[in-house]
């Protein structure tokens, strides 16, 4: 039996960009780093690779994205859902 990789979200780094720009009118990489309470295990380097795309976060970072921003994680999983309108800020 193969391991088949597991399906990615299409539209995930698009939406972690859009929180980091709506919380409290934009947060720099710095400062939402800072607010997800991971100053300590990350730099802003990861939040530009989440938001790019080019990794995704660890599952205790996508909850703490859906807290800051008032969603459920699946609004963040799930390409079908969009963030609301107005978020926190």
């Amino acid at each position: 039996m193969g391991r088949k990789a597991r399906e990615r979200t299409k539209r995930l780094a698009e939406k972690l960009l859009q929180i980091r720009n709506a919380i409290d009118g934009g947060l720099s990489q710095e400062e939402l780093i800072r607010r997800l309470g991971l100053d300590k295990e990350f730099d802003r380097t990861y939040i530009s690779k989440w938001e790019g795309g080019v990794i995704e976060p660890p599952l205790r970072v996508l909850l703490r994205y859906g807290w800051i921003a008032g969603v459920i994680l699946d609004v963040l999983a799930d390409d079908n859902l969009d963030l609301p309108d107005k978020l926190p800020g």
